[in-house]
């Protein structure tokens, strides 16, 4: 099989035209051209005028030696072997602490090896942790447990579904190929830039779980990590509480896939002595446009193509400070979030069906904030931080949820926003007209000013005056990092495992999953 790279095809083009530019690029007959199938497509915006797909294909062919030798732009196609779950007997189930796209993947590789995983999740299944996002949305009453944070499929959940990854890894592959296998479309394996959409993510992973208790994995909601339990330097197993009720779950294997945002588990943690360190982490908004106007910019004439669907974006500047502005998880044709977690505090995200037609089109804005910036050397102060400024939104928005958010030419003209233009906030459960400086630190502030400024260059209409900035995007990462060894294991005890984006070594849901994944052979493995 060999592969043809580089292969431009219009917007409405079909198999029959990809075919035929095939057999013309390669000079052969059609007899020669056995099958064909798409290994990547993309999307080539930079001529507005011209705006079309370059396509990667996969093809298999009569007399191959030689065509390899004739066109430079054919290669072979090396398939990636099977990943093979090494065999081992547990005494006790590996216990897996969260449910996000980490826990998820690791109870599944797990499960898939016989491992028989008991797999906790603090938060609700899928199903009913809809319902509780629905009350905050419509009333601002937050549930602790059962948010936009927490419950069944972590933060991934209720997100654009981007599939994105920026490391090179042999799981990644293997994690869409199980996420298509579960139902996300095949469009995953061959998209630049792939995407399920909530809707269809959720479906997802109810099928994953499934999937785990039917390879003999135990799937408990509801129950929260409270404390480990250790014998000398290791993990002997884990006290959990549901419904009040507090018990012991013997391991010799404890996965910690807590997500970014368990706040009051990661001080549990540190105070029995696992070994963390402070992260460079992000703080700042989220943008929001009318969709027209980005795919306007992006695509030209071409915008509304049924092709092409709703424009992204992914943009950098350079500021003085060198800290650097930069958009972040781009939700085309979605929705600012409500992603609080904890009482009397503000935090927003985004969201996007898997159809991306809503009106609007929002993105985090995004400053890098250094460890130095935190005000003093301790292990968690970035949380403490995070929490501040949280706290300083609840305020500013009036309280009951409502975020504090301000148009864009107010906020570069120093003043409070009064009111909303040509652009409707879509965050619910409502905003309030604010001066985002009584929300952000100034140096924050600063660097959103440059950035915005920055990047209308880049992006025509990324400045309109009545473009939104919600506030704040706070749990773009984790600003703690769980110490551990080549293993995978901690730094501080035999057993534990810190896996994913509360640990501190993934970003979003793929990079998690293949953490989660990575600590499955790890244990497997050892």
């Amino acid at each position: 099989m060999l592969r043809l790279s580089n292969l431009k095809v219009p917007l409405d083009y079909s198999d029959e035209t990809l075919r035929h530019l095939i057999v013309h690029t390669l000079s052969i007959s059609e007899e020669e051209l056995i099958s064909i199938s798409v290994f990547r497509r993309s999307v080539d915006a930079r001529d507005k005028t011209d705006v079309h797909f370059v396509i990667s294909a996969d093809m298999k062919l009569k007399h191959e030696p030689e065509l390899l030798k004739k066109h430079k732009n054919l290669a072979p196609v090396h398939l990636q072997a099977p990943v093979r779950l090494p065999s081992r007997a547990f005494s006790l189930p590996p216990l897996v602490v969260g449910a996000g796209p980490s826990g998820l993947f690791a109870a599944l590789t797990l499960a898939k090896a016989g491992a028989c995983p008991i797999l906790i999740e603090r938060g609700k299944p899928v199903e009913q942790r809809r319902e509780d996002i629905s009350i905050m949305e419509s009333r601002g009453e937050l549930d602790p447990e059962s948010n936009y944070q927490f419950g069944e499929g972590g933060a991934g959940t209720f997100s654009d579904g981007k599939l994105t990854c920026g490391i090179k890894s042999p799981y990644l592959r293997p994690v869409l190929e199980a996420l298509v296998e579960h139902g996300a479309p095949s469009s995953v394996l061959t998209d630049q830039k792939p995407h399920v959409g909530t809707d269809c993510l959720r479906n997802v992973i109810v099928s994953v779980r499934k999937k785990i208790i039917s390879l003999g994995g135990t799937v408990l909601f509801e129950t929260r990590l409270e404390e480990l339990l250790l014998r000398g330097g290791s993990i002997c197993g884990a006290i959990v509480s549901s419904g009040g009720v507090r018990k012991e779950i013997l391991s010799d294997h404890v996965l910690l896939c807590i997500g970014h945002s368990a706040r009051d588990t990661v001080q549990h943690l540190f105070n029995q002595g696992v070994r963390m360190a402070q992260k460079p982490f992000a703080i700042g908004v989220r943008i929001e446009h009318p969709r027209r106007i980005i795919d306007r910019a992006q695509y030209g004439a071409f915008a509304g193509h049924p092709a092409l669907g709703a424009a992204s974006y992914k943009l950098v500047c350079h500021t003085p400070d060198q800290r650097g502005v930069y958009t972040f998880c781009m939700c085309p044709g979605g929705y600012v979030i409500p992603a609080a977690s904890q009482p009397l505090g503000v935090v927003v995200n985004g969201m996007s069906f898997h159809a991306r037609d809503a009106v609007n089109s929002n993105s985090a804005l995004l400053v890098g904030v250094r460890t130095e910036d935190f005000g003093d050397d301790h292990p968690l102060s970035g949380m403490i931080m995070q929490r501040t400024i949280e706290k300083a939104a609840y305020t500013a928005g009036g309280g009951n949820y409502t975020a504090p958010a301000q148009r864009v030419e107010d906020f570069l003209s120093d003043r409070a926003s009064s009111r909303f233009g040509e652009v409707a906030p879509s965050y619910r459960p409502g905003v309030t007209p604010a001066d985002l400086r009584t929300v952000l630190p100034g140096f924050i502030c600063l660097n959103l000013k440059k950035g915005i400024r920055a990047m209308n260059a880049q992006l025509p209409g990324f400045a309109m005056p009545d473009a939104v900035l919600t506030a704040p995007e706070t749990r773009s990462s984790s600003p703690v990092r769980m110490l551990r060894i080549r293993s995978g294991e901690s730094e501080s005890f035999a057993g534990l495992y810190p896996v994913g984006e509360g640990a501190g070594y993934a970003g979003g849901i793929v990079s998690s999953a293949i953490d989660g994944i990575t600590a499955a052979m790890n244990i497997l493995s050892e």
